[in-house]
């Protein structure tokens, strides 16, 4: 049951970016994604099972990986007019994983 709440949880929200990218406010898209539905999940799993200290420690970890997403809507806003829509998201997508690879070996020195 719990994994079927987290699955619904992740359709309710890509239902959500659908109605808002067909509607005329379909740059609210581009914030429904950061709607803590998954941050909810996983601070309400860490928390219950590891305690406060490993909990401050995966919100500390949470607020750094906004640097990641950063980077990947900047990479995104520059490719998209050079490239292909595909080519560009793909590119972009390199641009986070690089950036959350180093984020992670910093995090574990």
């Amino acid at each position: 049951m719990d994994l079927a709440l987290k699955a619904l949880l992740g359709a309710i929200t890509v239902i959500i970016i659908q109605l808002f990218a067909q509607s005329k406010s379909f740059f609210i898209a581009g914030l429904a994604p950061l709607f803590p539905t998954f941050a909810l999940i996983a601070h309400y799993i860490v928390g219950s099972q590891r305690g406060s200290a490993d909990l401050k420690e995966t919100i500390l970890f949470g607020i750094f990986s906004l640097i990641p997403y950063f980077f990947y809507m900047i990479s995104l806003y520059f490719f998209v007019d050079r490239w292909s829509l595909g080519v560009a998201l793909i590119a972009a997508t390199i641009v986070w994983l690089i950036a959350a690879t180093i984020l992670v070996l910093i995090w574990l020195k």
